[in-house]
């Protein structure tokens, strides 16, 4: 079942539930799908692009809520917090940070780096390979961190 139909079957639950958290993270979800079909790009929705757009909608709002944090305003924080643990829900799972060195340790022997400098290389094998398990930030801190 792809992305927008367990998108679509999930809108219909989370309104006979009136689970309001739900109903508001699903439609996110929903207009993200339309917005991307309608761009006029003429790219298919596959397997990688609803991850980059699920992984989109949840930076965003991982953005806004440092920032109402920052602010001290919880209720917009909270709101935020949901949201983003109904869209983790649509994503593969997270790798553990155990998990994460061990991948990025295999690739590093790989790609045979030995210092800071071909980090790059490594940095861009991991972020094909862990698209949608692990974030960015977390691959590059983490090779920095065993290259360093």
């Amino acid at each position: 079942m792809n992305l927008e139909s367990k998108i679509n079957n999930d809108l219909k639950e989370a309104m006979k539930s009136k689970d309001q958290a739900a109903l508001r993270s699903i439609r996110a979800i929903k207009a993200a799908i339309l917005l991307f079909k309608t761009d006029g790009s003429g790219n298919e929705l596959d397997g990688a692009s609803e991850i980059k757009l699920l992984q989109k909608l949840v930076k965003q709002r991982q953005d806004s809520l440092d920032i109402y944090e920052k602010q001290g305003r919880e209720d917009l924080a909270v709101t935020e917090r949901e949201e983003i643990a109904v869209i983790m829900k649509y994503l593969p799972a997270q790798l553990s940070e155990e998990e994460l060195r061990s991948a990025i340790r295999d690739m590093i022997a790989e790609t045979g780096a030995t210092s800071g400098k071909e980090m790059g290389k490594v940095i861009s094998l991991a972020n094909q390979r862990l698209s949608g398990r692990a974030e960015g930030k977390a691959i590059a801190a983490t090779v920095k961190e065993l290259l360093g």
